[in-house]
């Protein structure tokens, strides 16, 4: 399964762990890429798409299975619904 994990906080480091411990493959979601190196090196993350950078969205579109939002500030979901591919939830 294909895990997406919006926003790398403590909630958000406990999903990748969560996810990667189940076997999914996991892409981080984040602003900015100032937490690319952690996700990545640290949490294992197989992926990481800075959110930002509108090119790097639409290359991922439709490609993941189940998105995990962990983000606690008001923001546009629609950016994320659209990685989502057909039937992911």
């Amino acid at each position: 399964m294909r895990i997406g994990v919006a926003g790398l906080g403590g909630l958000g480091s406990m999903a990748v762990k969560f996810a990667k411990a189940m076997g999914c493959v996991v892409t981080v979601i984040s602003r900015g890429t100032a937490k690319k190196d952690d996700a990545i090196n640290k949490l294992g993350a197989h992926d990481f798409i800075d959110s930002t950078d509108p090119a790097q969205c639409a290359a991922r579109a439709e490609s993941l299975d189940r998105i995990i939002n962990t983000i606690s500030a008001d923001h546009d979901i629609n950016l994320y619904m659209s990685m989502l591919d057909i039937n992911g939830i």
